[in-house]
């Protein structure tokens, strides 16, 4: 792939980068205390934006950027790790793949305990799926898509760095069970939730970032800790199914919908460079060819024209609750985010890799 002559990719990353920072207090270079990761926030936000971080360090191979990251993580398991549920599960993951490249001791202890509460003690829903247990609410019975990046991806590369095969296999169950009870049959997209309280899909929102979520997911999954056989053979057929019905609703800004079946909600930056950057992830995880490049293309000037002077990213969908209604998501106010900044990177990144590679 060849961006456009128009579009600095360095550049755009850079700035998605220093957005990110002055929105969580992160510092750019060095080993100084001022140039230190500042906020003391620990949930879901900041690990997505972590994952991003540590993916650019990792593409750049920036060994200050990893020791900066190994620090912050040393300094909030000194002050003590929050309650566990899904969400904050999130920075986990980070924290595994870290761990991957340096076990040491004190975190492989953490990870594996914390991974062993997620398999025998977190709340579980009918038919074994975890429960997106929230610290504002137990959210009792309820499956959603956040939970496959939020959580089950820690499970994967627990059980890779812990060799716990039953761990993994779990991570793969969950898969297979979100997909179950998040899919529309009917689109090859998913909703947003799923309760087993009621048996029903909310509002049934075709939700663009939770779209994205298992658009991401899927690929990361492969990446992290690959699926054999029929799950493989499964999950590679449920990706394509679902980039399929993507693909004939990018608007024709190269954008997605907050509602992706409803042109009249909001464009969705977020959503849209994450739906780009699962699809560069699926062809670099080998289970797509080049039939859905145009996607990608469509989204790179959309995502890099609304980056702005401060490096935010903007038409990006607030932080989102389970909604009863369709109108619930239309209402969602678009504002910068470090989820945002996150996915932004992670898409131009890995289209910069792809150019290059």
């Amino acid at each position: 792939m060849t961006a456009s002559a128009s579009i600095d990719l360095t550049s755009s990353i850079a700035a998605l980068s220093e957005g990110f920072r002055r929105l969580k207090g992160i510092g750019n270079a060095g080993t100084a205390p001022g140039a230190e990761i500042d906020f003391e926030e620990w949930d879901w936000e900041v690990g997505v934006g972590l994952y991003g971080e540590f993916r650019r360090a990792e593409a750049e191979g920036d060994e200050a950027a990893m020791a900066r990251l190994s620090r912050w993580y040393d300094r909030q398991i000194a002050r003590g790790l929050p309650r566990r549920q899904v969400n904050s599960t999130a920075p986990m993951l980070t924290l595994a793949l870290l761990t991957g490249r340096d076990p040491r001791p004190l975190w492989l202890e953490i990870i594996a305990d914390w991974a062993e509460w997620i398999f025998s003690e977190m709340p579980r829903t009918e038919e074994d799926g975890y429960q997106h247990l929230v610290k504002e609410r137990d959210n009792d019975g309820q499956l959603w898509d956040d939970t496959l990046v939020m959580a089950v991806l820690f499970m994967a590369q627990a059980g890779r760095i812990c060799a716990r095969p039953d761990w993994i296999e779990d991570a793969h169950y969950q898969y297979l069970t979100h997909i179950r009870f998040l899919g529309d049959r009917e689109s090859g997209l998913f909703f947003h939730g799923w309760t087993f309280l009621g048996r029903h899909s909310y509002a049934r929102a075709l939700w663009a970032r939770g779209n994205c979520w298992v658009t991401i997911a899927i690929p990361e999954l492969f990446r992290i800790c690959p699926p054999e056989g029929p799950v493989a053979r499964y999950l590679r057929e449920v990706f394509t199914a679902q980039l399929r019905a993507l693909a004939g609703l990018q608007n024709t800004q190269g954008l997605f919908h907050t509602l992706l079946d409803d042109p009249t909600s909001p464009v969705e930056a977020s959503g849209t460079a994450g739906i780009a950057y699962g699809v560069l992830a699926g062809r670099r995880e080998g289970l797509i060819g080049a039939e859905f490049d145009h996607i990608v293309e469509a989204a790179l000037p959309a995502i890099t024209a609304r980056i702005d002077e401060n490096g935010f990213l903007n038409d990006v969908s607030d932080g989102t609750s389970m909604g009863d209604t369709l109108e619930f998501y239309r209402r969602i106010p678009n504002l910068p985010t470090p989820y945002g900044q996150a996915l932004g990177s992670l898409f131009l990144m890995e289209y910069d890799r792809a150019g290059r590679a």
